[in-house]
């Protein structure tokens, strides 16, 4: 209780801190809030039961007095701008423990727990991201996990407009001019190579060398597991044929599990791979070295979910790991 009480003021002090308003008006801030949810002004207004002038008069009122414009024309489309997409976020919490303080004082317990937004690079294996985040769901307070998953920089962009807690991701976040991201290394570990039984049987002899002219998928260019697999490829003067790049995880799996080729996984998910996409092991890489990360917008942490995940991430990776 006393974490959601912090991040409300948290809130609460930043919408009236003296910057070129001395209050925030809440009537204005919900019909904003209206607008972005509905996506547009006509729904807003049959929400609200309002004609759209008035809608838009207070939208105009709000962008005064915050000095910044947050939405902009997309054709007939209204989107947020970054300082839109701030605010949002932030109205998002702050009606969001509105209406819990209003079950509240009726007698009602609430259920929506304290809020957790992720966000979860295309290139992070799922079953790993599940382990990595399981112990914000085990925490004695009510959790409510929101997982989006996005390309890395636009995650990178959401967090440092604090519009989420955390980024998982295989790479750290690079220093940017006025942005301030901290990278926290979660752990590391060797990958291994995993086919069908049918595609095992052909390439396990003689493995790694086995693997010229094997049919392989591999992640896209842009992802740090593809960089060190081509490195280690070139080392060892390995030329498999690329049967397909894909970016996602899990599609990579499934093609991989309807024998379109061999691929790379982490060592430590090695028997929930094996026993998800029912795929045998051929052998493992120590060369080849996965990290991960976990990037916040805060040095000192206080999200208690944060808290949790930081703290366990090691056994989280490597406790259950029984694979010679």
């Amino acid at each position: 209780m006393w974490a959601r009480f912090s991040i409300a003021t948290s809130y609460l002090s930043y919408f009236t801190m003296p910057l070129v308003f001395e209050r925030l008006n809440y009537q204005h801030l919900y019909y904003f809030w209206c607008v972005a949810k509905e996506g547009g002004i006509t729904r807003a207004s049959e929400k609200l039961h309002l004609a759209q002038p008035t809608i838009s008069g207070q939208l105009a009122v709000l962008e005064q007095a915050i000095g910044e414009k947050l939405f902009y024309k997309e054709g007939k489309k209204l989107t947020l701008t970054d300082t839109g997409r701030m605010v949002f976020h932030y109205a998002e919490d702050i009606f969001a423990l509105g209406r819990e303080l209003t079950n509240m004082l009726k007698g009602h317990v609430g259920d929506r727990g304290l809020r957790f937004s992720v966000g979860i690079a295309h290139a992070m294996p799922k079953l790993l991201t599940y382990r990595l985040l399981s112990p914000a769901l085990s925490l004695p307070e009510s959790v409510q996990l929101i997982c989006v998953e996005d390309k890395a920089e636009r995650l990178l962009a959401e967090i440092m407009l604090h519009g989420m807690d955390l980024v998982l991701s295989d790479t750290p976040a690079m220093p940017t001019p006025g942005g301030r991201v901290f990278n926290h290394l979660l752990g590391e570990c060797s990958v291994a190579v995993f086919g069908t039984p049918t595609l095992a049987a052909c390439y396990r002899n003689g493995f790694p060398h086995s693997l010229n002219a094997a049919p392989v998928l591999l992640p896209t260019g842009n992802s740090a597991l593809r960089r060190s697999i081509d490195q280690w490829f070139d080392e060892e003067d390995i030329c498999p044929e690329i049967k397909a790049e894909i970016e996602d995880s899990v599609l990579l799996k499934t093609f991989a599990s309807a024998g379109a080729g061999l691929f790379f996984a982490p060592i430590a998910v090695a028997n929930e791979i094996q026993r998800q996409y029912g795929v045998q092991m051929l052998g493992r890489i120590d060369k080849v070295q996965e990290r991960f990360y976990a990037i916040t917008a805060e040095r000192k942490i206080k999200h208690p979910a944060v808290m949790a995940i930081l703290g366990q991430a090691h056994t989280r990776l490597f406790g259950l790991l029984d694979i010679p």
